[in-house]
């Protein structure tokens, strides 16, 4: 079992570089982030190679976050900013050997937002899988992101199938799954093969997995059972400083660890 330091949250104080060797210093096997496009990629590659951890994705530009907006895929009329969007993101990722992004659908609903949102999937895996990437899409619950086109797990395996492209995959974040569906972990063994990350953070107030609604031991076996061989995002909101609150990580390691030595 191994953990990514989601750093849109953790270390958000510190400039993405610092973030990163951050990340290194507390014991997480990679990284992942949010939109990093204020940091020249140089830097950004730069303090990867240094702490030899992957960026294991990064979002598409939300679009104008001063009126509200949250993705621009799933906008009817808005497709040649989606795409550009979409271009930007598998720029940077490329340039820093980042080997998934996220793409944002926005708030949007109908028909036609479907059918502009699996438009906008088509034009990014085509362009991705040039370079072996992988497009992830997000179900966002309503609390945190009212509106948000995509909105429950049915909802995005429907159009992963719609797509049919083999590199989209299903964004599974503990998170959102379980404010919006519950049922997390039979939910995410039903839907495995459509899996291309999984996140988590506590419910409902989505801090450090160490708390509420979720018994996260419990979840993390199953999904180690499951045979889950990636990082799982650790994509929570820190109450002050981001290392004062590791100790779920710290301890997780090394239970871990003694297991393995009594094997």
């Amino acid at each position: 079992m191994r953990f990514s330091a989601n750093l849109g949250f953790l270390w958000a104080d510190r400039p993405l570089p610092a973030a990163i060797r951050a990340a290194k210093a507390a014991g997480f096997d990679a990284v992942e982030c949010h939109w990093p496009y204020d940091t020249p990629a140089a830097d950004t590659r730069a303090a990867l190679q240094e702490t030899d951890l992957a960026m294991l994705g990064l979002n598409t530009h939300r679009g104008n976050t001063a009126i509200g907006e949250n993705g621009l895929a799933a906008l009817p009329g808005r497709e040649a900013e989606a795409q550009a969007a979409i271009d930007q993101a598998l720029d940077y990722a490329r340039a820093i050997d980042t080997k998934a992004v996220h793409v944002m659908a926005g708030n949007s609903s109908g028909p036609r937002a479907r059918a502009t949102f699996v438009a906008n999937l088509r034009y990014a895996c085509t362009v991705a899988a040039q370079d072996g990437v992988t497009i992830l899409i997000e179900p966002l619950n309503p609390y945190n992101a009212p509106g948000y086109f995509l909105n429950s797990t049915g909802q995005a395996a429907d159009i992963i199938r719609e797509v049919a492209a083999p590199n989209l995959k299903l964004m599974f974040d503990c998170y959102h799954v379980q404010i919006i569906e519950g049922d997390v972990t039979r939910r995410l063994a039903h839907l495995l093969p459509l899996v291309g990350h999984i996140q988590v953070a506590s419910v409902p107030d989505r801090a450090a997995p160490d708390h509420g609604e979720l018994d996260y031991a419990y979840v993390f076996d199953r999904i180690a059972a499951l045979g889950w061989g990636h990082p799982i995002g650790a994509e929570y909101l820190p109450a002050g400083d981001t290392d004062k609150t590791l100790g779920w990580l710290a301890a997780y390691k090394d239970t871990r660890a003694k297991d393995t030595a009594h094997v």
